[in-house]
């Protein structure tokens, strides 16, 4: 399936897309690279909780999208409003089930969702925080217009491991 050229769109959450996801959130090296709170196993009912919180989300707030190839729900990315005086700027996190890796679909779909948050909000900043171990996420954010702003030393407790985290970021007046 590498190498073969497919695209993907974001699109709003449909309850139909929970097995989908199940699937996705089921695969170790997917969860290896999220934060800690996603059951495992993951069922369709997890997925369901899931769709349904989005999708009663504030929409000012949360910009939550599946990402999609034909239709068929791969993967999770959304945007989230901070607080406070931080209002204006939301963090970005996202993962794809991994037989979409390796293929450009999320650099796509990041592109797709800051277009989005940019036009149908005032956040002035997006960023993200990727483990510094996860390349393959930081050139995701590369590739789509983000500057690093820094490394987060032991920022993190994966899985036992103390991990380095890596601050990304993009400001509105950097689109593409």
């Amino acid at each position: 399936m590498k190498g073969t050229h497919i695209q993907c769109t974001i699109r709003p959450w449909r309850i139909e897309d929970a097995a989908h996801i199940a699937e996705a959130l089921n695969d170790q090296g997917v969860l290896d690279n999220l934060r800690d709170g996603l059951p495992y196993p993951y069922t369709p009912a997890d997925a369901r909780e899931y769709i349904n919180a989005m999708l009663s989300a504030d929409p000012d707030k949360t910009f939550a999208f599946a990402i999609a190839v034909e239709d068929r729900a791969v993967g999770s990315i959304g945007v989230f409003r901070q607080e406070n005086i931080h209002f204006r700027t939301a963090e970005l996190g996202y993962y794809i089930g991994r037989p979409y890796w390796g293929r450009g679909l999320m650099t796509s779909a990041v592109r797709q969702t800051l277009d989005y948050v940019f036009q149908h909000s005032d956040i002035l900043k997006v960023f993200a925080e990727p483990f510094a171990r996860n390349r393959a996420s930081c050139r995701v954010l590369e590739k789509a217009g983000f500057s690093l702003e820094g490394v987060l030393k032991s920022h993190a407790v994966k899985n036992g491991e103390v991990l380095d985290m890596k601050l990304y970021a993009r400001l509105r007046q950097e689109r593409e």
